[in-house]
């Protein structure tokens, strides 16, 4: 499959998997509010969550692609190594799994230490229902990542529809049961497995469908316990380093999670608002990012597997541009709709602009870590996964010791400041990851790719403002967009709409030559277009 082709279908995939996902969270706000009830689940459902983070964006990303590349090389076209594999990966899940159950008061304790009692014993009991996930969140990662690497890019990105389907029922027939409830008083059994119990269940239908595509990687899968001889001690060589990585970023995570706890306490925005306001963050990393950098990460795996790093350059290059002109307009377009498009994920306006602080907090790391994502995946591609370490380790520590700053602000800010020291991480991440790819491959075409992220903020930053005069000529947080979740959605397409016409047009008068790349990419994606 072309990158293109690949591309295309991830990207559609991936905006229908987050459109629902955005709805989920919709369904799910109204339902228990944004306050302590929602907070209180936000953290017992981040703790499933974390583990697949290691697991995926960890493990299996950084070094599972390219093993499964390479080993496609064999005779059997990987057959036996990657039946091995999941194999072995399935057994890990499950004893994770039951050692985090377990350990369910700890982790709440360990990720939400400024709850009050009460508060701590309602996510709980959220966690008990919530933890199992792990097993499918990691059997989920283990066959997508697989997938990928056998170029089927399409059903990895497309079943987390089904999740979020399960989850907007779920939750939809607890507000018909229940109606809304915010106040961590008044839960019972009933009300708990409902909401936290749809939560675990989309996620294993979201697992299991992946098992229906299989066949499409023409390998018979089968469970293998015989490991030896696989290889384990250059995969954990190579995931040592990963798992250190994600491990120090879910220490930084921690800080985090433990300083907006205390905010949530205090009654100001805190874990479910900085949830939401993250989820608007990665809706464009997610289709924009995920869908053209994942075909470039299977390419660029390949040829550093064949050692043609002149081909891992171009890779480079046109991956980073080809991301950069549809994301700087899209950081462009969100931050003018940053307080519309926060009242979609909120009960009432003030909710509403204290969201929007949050969002602009991270739309601040919206390009870096679209540029970090190609950088980063090029040393793995190498079989490299010690140096994204040290740049990661730099990264977890400017995150913990923000946040920690970010603590001693009133608490109406302390969310917002989380945010903006996780962007500030993520550019200097970025810069020490260009530098030390530069030192191991040479050049990395940035005299091509650096002006052209120059051209697209230079279109971007009218075509921000323009959005800005419609929001602050019909009233900014007094007027009709924010009235209400329908009204926040219908202002943040009109903003939306005005700052795409404006990019579009400095685009054309700045004749950037991506800007046909980007317009390809849309039309293919827009119904009846191939």
């Amino acid at each position: 499959m072309s990158i293109g082709r690949a591309s295309v279908m991830i990207g559609a995939g991936t905006l229908v998997s987050r459109v629902t996902g955005l709805l989920r969270s919709i369904v799910l706000v109204t339902a228990i509010g944004t306050a302590m009830a929602g907070d209180a689940f936000v953290v017992a459902n981040q703790l499933p969550n974390a583990i697949f983070l290691i697991v995926s964006m960890g493990i299996l990303t950084g070094v599972i692609v390219p093993q499964i590349v390479a080993a496609g090389r064999s005779d059997d076209g990987g057959e036996a190594f990657i039946s091995k594999l999941i194999t072995l990966g399935a057994v890990v899940l499950l004893a994770i799994t039951v050692i985090a159950v377990a350990c369910a008061p700890l982790l709440v304790s360990l990720y939400g230490g400024g709850f009050a009692p009460e508060q701590h014993a309602l996510a709980t009991v959220f966690a008990y229902w919530c933890l199992p996930q792990i097993f499918f969140y990691g059997l989920y990662a283990l066959l997508g990542e697989t997938l990928n690497a056998r170029r089927v890019f399409g059903p990895y990105t497309w079943t987390p529809v089904a999740n979020n389907v399960v989850s907007i029922i779920g939750f939809g027939a607890f507000i018909v049961v229940y109606g809304t409830q915010s106040s961590i008083e008044g839960w019972d059994a009933g009300m708990v497995a409902l909401i936290a119990g749809t939560a675990t269940l989309g996620i294993v239908l979201q697992a299991a469908l992946l098992l229906i595509f299989w066949r499409r990687t023409g390998l018979h899968l089968r469970p293998d316990f015989r490991w030896r001889g696989m290889g384990l001690g250059v995969i954990g060589r190579l995931a040592s380093w990963t798992f250190l990585m994600v491990l120090v970023a879910q220490l930084s995570a921690i800080v985090q999670s433990n300083v907006l706890s205390d905010a949530s306490e205090a009654g100001a925005a805190a874990n479910m608002v900085t949830g939401n306001a993250n989820l608007i963050f990665m809706l464009p990393y997610s289709i924009i990012v995920l869908s053209i950098g994942i075909p470039y990460f299977t390419q660029l795996s390949e040829h550093a597997a064949d050692g043609r790093i002149d081909d891992m350059r171009r890779d480079i290059d046109t991956s980073i541009r080809s991301i950069g002109v549809l994301i700087v307009g899209a950081t462009a377009a969100i931050a003018a709709a940053a307080v519309p498009v926060s009242r979609i994920f909120t009960n009432d306006a003030p909710t509403a602009v204290e969201g929007a602080l949050v969002l602009g907090g991270y739309l601040v790391g919206l390009i870096p870590i679209a540029v970090l994502f190609t950088i980063q995946r090029s040393f793995y591609a190498l079989g490299d996964t010690r140096t994204p370490f040290i740049f990661s380790l730099v990264q977890a520590v400017i995150v913990a010791v923000t946040a920690l700053l970010a603590s001693t602000l009133p608490a109406g800010l302390t969310a917002a400041g989380v945010a903006l020291g996780q962007s500030i991480a993520l550019t200097v991440a970025l810069v020490m990851a260009a530098v030390l790819l530069r030192r191991k491959i040479g050049r990395l075409e940035a005299g091509r790719w650096l002006p052209a992220l120059g051209r697209f903020v230079l279109a971007a930053v009218p075509a921000g403002a323009a959005g800005w005069l419609i929001y602050f000529a019909v009233g900014a947080q007094d007027s009709w967009m924010v009235a209400d979740k329908l009204q926040g959605a219908l202002g943040t397409m009109l903003i939306g709409a005005v700052v795409a016409a404006v990019y579009v047009g400095m685009l054309a008068l700045l004749r950037a030559p991506e800007l046909q790349v980007a317009l390809g990419l849309v039309r293919r994606v827009l119904p009846g277009k191939r």
